[in-house]
C-alpha cells in the first residue's frame, strides 16, 4: 500500500488517511482502531487500521482489505454517479437486513425485513443481490427491484455497505430511485444523459446553500462574538459559495441552450413591466453598493418571448451594471417599441468597454479580466443565445470611460 501510494519502505507514510490515524495515536498515546478508505491509483480500498503506540513508534495492523472497481469516466457513469446523490428514498438496514431508517412516510416499515418492502432481484441460487453482496460487505446495484407499495412501482437500488468500528458489516444504506417501467436504467437512454446538468444542479445546490447560509451566519456573528479575521474568512467563504452556485446555474443553462432541440416558449410579455420587476429584485443589492436604479416610465411595451427567460436576461444585465457602477452612480432602465421590435435598454455609468471587446465579451467563459474576479464568464453568452433563440438579439454600445448600454431586442407582439 505504501509503494502504490507513491512512497517507499522505511520512509514516512504516503497514505494520508493512515498517516492521520498514526499521528493521532502517537499524540494521544492510546491504541486506535478505525475504518478508513484510501485512494490507490485508480481504485479505492476500504480497510480497518489498528494502531498501537509503542513508545518510540507504532505497531500498525491492516485488515478487511476490500478494493473497489475503478471509477467510470464515461458520460453514462458520471450520470449514474450524480443520480445516486438525489435518491427518491433513503433506506438503512441493520446487519440482518431489517429496516432501521427510511425517509418518506411508509407505515410500519421500521423493523421489517427488507423483502417486505422491496421485491428484489435474485441470483441463480435464489439469493437476493443484497444477500450476495452482504457476504463480502460489498456494494451492489439492483436495477430491477420493485417497491411493493403504491401498486408495485419499479425502482433501482444502489446499496452502500455500513462498516462498524471493528470492520464488520453493520448494515446497508440503500439509495432508492424511481425508474421507468420498461427498459434498464443502468444503460441510460440519451434523455438520462441529457439530464446530467439537472442532476449536477441538484447534487450541488443544497450543500452550497448550506455552506453559504452557515458562512453568512458566522460573518454576521449571529451566534455570538467572533474574531474579526474569522468573520472576514466566513464572508469570503460565503462569497465563494455564491460564485459556485452561480456557476452551477450557468452550466445548467449552458447545457440547455446548446441542446439542438432547445425551444423557449413564446407568449405575449410586457417588457417594461419585466424591467421594473428585475430592477425591483435588485434594488437592495444596488443600495448596498450605493447605486441608484432608474426605473422605466409608466406604460407597457408588449413583445413575444419566454417570460422567465427574458427576466433571466434582464437580471443578468442589471447585475452586471451594478457590479461595474461606481458608488453614487445610476443605472437607467428603459423600454420602447421600435417598429416591429420591443426594445429594453440597461445603461450604467461604469468604466465602459472598448469597441474591440464588444463581441469578445459575449464569448463563453470570457470575463475581460475583471479585477474583482467576479462573474462566471457565461452570463452574457447565455443571455445572447437566449435572446436569439426567441427571435431577438442582445448587443452593447460602449466606449472606454463612457459607461455601457446593453440593448435587448425582441419581436413585438
Amino acid at each position: 500500500m505504501q509503494e502504490r501510494a507513491g512512497g517507499t519502505l522505511g520512509q514516512p507514510l504516503a497514505v494520508p488517511p493512515l498517516a492521520a490515524i498514526v499521528r493521532l495515536a502517537v499524540r494521544l498515546q492510546i491504541p486506535i482502531t478505525r475504518a478508513m478508505t484510501a485512494a490507490l491509483g485508480d481504485r479505492d480500498v476500504n480497510l480497518l487500521a489498528r494502531v498501537k503506540p509503542t513508545g518510540d513508534g507504532c505497531d500498525v495492523a491492516i485488515s478487511g482489505w476490500n478494493e473497489q472497481s475503478p471509477l467510470s469516466l464515461n458520460d453514462a457513469g458520471r450520470a449514474r454517479d450524480f443520480a445516486r446523490t438525489r435518491a427518491d428514498w433513503i433506506c438503512e438496514t441493520d446487519a440482518s437486513l431489517r429496516i432501521v431508517h427510511l425517509t418518506g412516510a411508509v407505515a410500519d416499515a421500521i423493523g421489517r425485513p427488507l423483502d417486505d418492502l422491496f421485491e428484489l432481484t435474485r441470483g441463480a441460487r435464489g439469493e437476493t443481490l443484497v444477500e450476495i453482496a452482504a457476504r463480502t460487505a460489498a456494494r451492489f446495484e439492483d436495477g430491477g427491484a420493485v417497491l411493493r407499495i403504491d401498486g408495485g412501482e419499479p425502482v433501482r437500488i444502489d446499496g452502500l455497505p455500513l462498516i462498524d468500528g471493528v470492520g464488520r458489516l453493520a448494515g446497508y444504506r440503500l439509495l432508492v430511485h424511481r425508474r421507468a417501467a420498461q427498459g434498464d436504467v443502468d444503460d441510460p437512454a440519451p434523455a438520462a444523459i441529457n439530464a446530467f446538468g439537472e442532476r449536477l444542479s441538484n447534487a450541488l445546490r443544497e450543500p452550497l446553500a448550506r455552506i453559504i447560509a452557515n458562512a453568512d451566519s458566522l460573518s454576521a456573528r449571529e451566534d455570538g462574538p467572533l474574531r474579526r479575521d474569522y468573520a472576514d474568512y466566513a464572508s469570503d467563504i460565503a462569497g465563494a459559495g455564491r460564485h459556485l452556485l452561480a456557476l452551477v446555474d450557468d452550466l445548467v443553462d449552458l447545457q440547455a441552450i446548446e441542446d439542438p432541440d432547445f425551444r423557449p416558449s413564446i407568449e405575449p410579455i410586457d417588457l417594461a413591466e419585466l424591467l421594473r420587476r428585475a430592477g425591483g429584485l435588485l434594488t437592495v443589492r444596488a443600495a448596498d453598493k450605493q447605486v441608484r436604479i432608474g426605473m422605466p416610465e409608466p406604460g407597457s411595451v408588449i413583445g413575444s418571448a419566454d417570460h422567465r427567460r427574458v427576466l433571466q436576461i434582464l437580471i443578468n444585465l442589471i447585475s452586471n451594471a451594478i457590479r461595474h457602477s461606481p458608488p453614487g452612480g445610476t443605472i437607467w432602465l428603459r423600454a420602447a417599441r421600435e417598429g416591429d421590435l420591443a426594445v429594453a435598454l440597461v445603461a450604467d455609468m461604469g468604466d465602459g468597454i472598448a469597441p474591440e471587446n464588444h463581441e469578445r465579451m459575449f464569448e463563453r467563459f470570457e470575463r475581460l479580466d475583471l479585477a474583482d474576479g467576479s462573474g462566471t464568464g457565461l452570463g452574457l453568452y447565455i443571455a445572447r443565445r437566449l435572446a436569439r433563440a426567441m427571435g431577438g438579439d442582445l448587443g452593447v454600445d460602449s466606449a472606454t470611460g463612457t459607461g455601457a448600454r446593453f440593448v435587448l431586442t425582441l419581436p413585438a407582439a
